[in-house]
């Protein structure tokens, strides 16, 4: 008994000490180290505008005016909603919003609510920009990231989307892409990724020089 007894308090003893240093020292000393080394990243990356705090970085938004860039597909709509009369939430295409999430429909190829949600969207897409043609739409302007909270796309995407906006805001195409240059990141050392464009930065940017943010 009295082995059994000490065994026993070695275990919990050594659990406390371990959750002491795994679960708060550790998590404080890491906190406390980014806060001063990456105070940006630790305090979540947000983009500010006049002191409010319109986004985060590394969150996508979903967008749907003609003055603005679009960006990917997103089964959860970026958990962008609005309030109805009723007091219920709702997606911007009127579908009722399920509550904060991230990911994916994981559709396969083969399943034909994939086909019609992708026809769905280009049909809108091309609807709006009546100059492109069908086969010329970035992949990523018809597909989901797997988080469903993707903040950029791709610079062709980009491009392809500023005569639209052009016209729908008033800004010329050659300032709209100096705005997209801005806020393009290039590939990691110059070797690894794709170059990206923040979908958010670039609203932001243009929201300004029409005077509205």
């Amino acid at each position: 008994m009295k082995e059994f007894l000490h065994g026993m308090r070695q275990a919990v003893l050594v659990a406390v000490v371990l959750m002491l240093i795994c679960g708060l020292l550790f998590p404080c000393l890491l906190t406390g180290l980014s806060s001063v080394i990456f105070p940006h990243q630790a305090g979540g990356s947000l983009i500010t505008v006049n002191g409010t705090a319109v986004g985060a970085e590394h969150v996508g938004q979903e967008f749907t005016q003609d003055c603005y860039m679009w960006s990917r597909p997103s089964a959860y709509h970026y958990n962008v909603y609005t309030e109805g009369e009723d007091g219920a939430k709702y997606y911007n295409d009127g579908t009722e919003f399920g509550g904060l999430a991230s990911g994916s429909n994981n559709y396969a190829s083969s399943n034909p609510a994939l086909v019609e949600r992708v026809k769905a969207d280009m049909e809108a897409f091309l609807e709006k920009n009546p100059e492109i043609k069908r086969e010329d739409i970035p992949t990523d302007l018809l597909t989901a990231s797997g988080s469903g909270l993707d903040p950029h796309i791709s610079p062709a995407s980009a491009q392809i989307q500023l005569p639209r906006i052009a016209q729908a805001s008033g800004l010329s195409e050659e300032s709209l892409q100096e705005i997209v240059e801005r806020n393009t990141t290039g590939k990691l050392f110059g070797v690894f990724g794709e170059e990206t464009v923040n979908v958010l930065k670039v609203n932001v940017e243009i929201a300004q020089a029409m005077g509205t943010l």
